[in-house]
């Protein structure tokens, strides 16, 4: 154990608080270091960023942890200890596994109460979510997905390249259009498969009589048709990982053979008694309720628990804050460069009305409400008659969850938030209806046509919200 482990910080709560703790709770990768540049402390998110723990580099040049482009010119501790203040710096980082990474450097120094200098603190900033991709075209759906600065998407951004390192089995949980899809491939990319195949397998897209022989393939002749030999999914994934998405539709009888092809890696096609090792990673993802559907009989518990091994629930677009933001700013420059067009801005009732809709079809629905509103601009400003009729007519009372959509948690953490929505969507249509009978004046007549509403949907609304007076 590290002596650094046994620190903590008095004064500042009323009981003393560890600092190795303490640090491990901020987003950000942090580093501690002596004066002569040496590593004392790294919290968990820089460890998950460099790949490096504590124990390992704990008395080492920060140069071997960081490996920055700027390490061999324009150190930025060298600046923070001869002008005493904070540098701030995009540069580049190699972690343990080679891989280049864009991060955004501040180093602080660290002056004792005679002013001298004992100390640097550094924090590391991931800017790769950020990044715009170089081949926009196939890459900017996956990088949007996965912007966002919420803790609820930092915690799963900051987990991925953890996730990477092992070969382990990973369920992604998640309602559709969470961007399942996307951290599938990006746990693969991160990882030392990435230069082997990515394989993407729907469960539900294809008949249960081809699907078997999809995924292990056959042998000449094992049924009426099979004129060849066919490798299957598995197989040509060899090297690489298999990405099962939605998992839950999975046939019974193909459960069973999944689950023993999970304890040995090896596969037998349809019509051979010989099985062929293949090495994969198995990556799933489904936005059923696994357990229930467990409870229900139509999915095997044992299955469950061997593709349970790392669990990630996706959160919900509602519950990402201003993460909506940040995507609708990323997808309107993407498709106003995509299309050509000179659309640059959102007008402040079309931005208020998609950041009040709560969006159940998540990030997907989002980036093609967009890209509806992109086609539709003919000038420099997204208005509301350029969105989806849809957009502003949404009944939240309407709105129908799909059985399942708690992927596993508990039924009250469902509700939960479900209520979020319905509260979020109410507060934002208490606020349409408020503005709109400011600027109409007190008339309601007007007011429901700057809504977009008939007079007496506004009434019943007003009635709903007790704001008839």
């Amino acid at each position: 154990m590290s002596p650094f482990s046994r620190l903590e910080i008095r004064g500042l709560y009323s009981s003393p608080v560890a600092l190795t703790q303490f640090l491990d709770e901020i987003s950000l990768g942090i580093m501690v270091l002596s004066a002569d540049r040496r590593v004392m402390l790294l919290n968990r998110a820089l460890e998950a960023l460099t790949g490096f723990v504590q124990e390992e580099v704990a008395g080492i040049p920060c140069c071997f942890v960081l490996r920055s482009s700027l390490c061999l010119h324009g150190c930025q501790l060298k600046q923070a200890a001869q002008g005493q203040e904070q540098v701030c710096t995009e540069a580049n980082i190699v972690n343990k596994n080679r891989q280049k990474i864009p991060v955004r450097l501040t180093v602080s120094p660290i002056l004792d109460v005679k002013g001298n200098l004992v100390g640097f603190v550094e924090s590391v900033e991931d800017l790769r979510a950020l990044a715009t991709p170089a081949d926009e075209a196939s890459q900017s759906f996956l990088a949007g997905k996965l912007l966002g600065r919420s803790p609820e998407m930092q915690r799963i951004l900051k987990v991925i390249p953890v996730i990477a390192e092992t070969d382990s089995s990973v369920l992604i949980t998640g309602q559709t259009g969470t961007g399942k899809d996307c951290v599938a491939e990006a746990i693969h990319h991160a990882s030392t498969r990435t230069k082997g195949p990515f394989i993407k397998i729907n469960c539900g897209a294809l008949p249960e009589t081809l699907l078997e022989s999809e995924l292990f393939g056959h042998q000449k002749g094992a049924f009426t048709g099979a004129v060849e030999n066919k490798p299957g999914r598995f197989r040509l994934a060899h090297n690489g990982t298999v990405y099962l998405t939605e998992i839950g539709d999975l046939p019974l009888n193909l459960q069973v053979k999944l689950l023993s092809f999970l304890d040995d890696k090896v596969l037998y096609p349809l019509g051979s008694t010989t099985g062929v090792h293949v090495d994969v990673r198995m990556v799933a993802a489904t936005h059923r309720n696994l357990e229930k559907m467990v409870m229900k009989g139509q999915f095997r518990k044992d299955l469950l628990f061997r593709l349970n091994v790392i669990r990630l629930h996706l959160p919900p677009l509602v519950q990402r804050g201003d993460d909506r933001k940040i995507l609708l700013d990323h997808f309107l420059h993407l498709f106003n460069h995509r299309f050509k067009k000179k659309v640059t801005e959102f007008s402040h009732e079309a931005k208020q009305l998609l950041l009040a809709y709560p969006f159940p079809g998540n990030v997907r629905e989002l980036r093609n409400v967009v890209e509806y509103a992109v086609n539709m601009c003919q000038g420099s400003k997204i208005r509301r008659e350029h969105l989806p009729a849809y957009i502003f007519e949404y009944d939240p009372d309407a709105l129908e969850y799909e059985d399942g959509d708690d992927n596993g948690l508990m039924a009250s953490q469902s509700t939960s938030i479900e209520q979020t929505q319905a509260a979020n969507w109410s507060d934002a249509e208490r606020k349409m209806i408020l503005d709109a009978m400011v600027k109409a004046r007190g008339r309601r007549t007007v007011a429901a046509k700057l809504l977009g509403w008939g007079r007496a949907t506004l009434w019943r609304k007003m009635k709903h919200y007790g704001m008839e007076s």
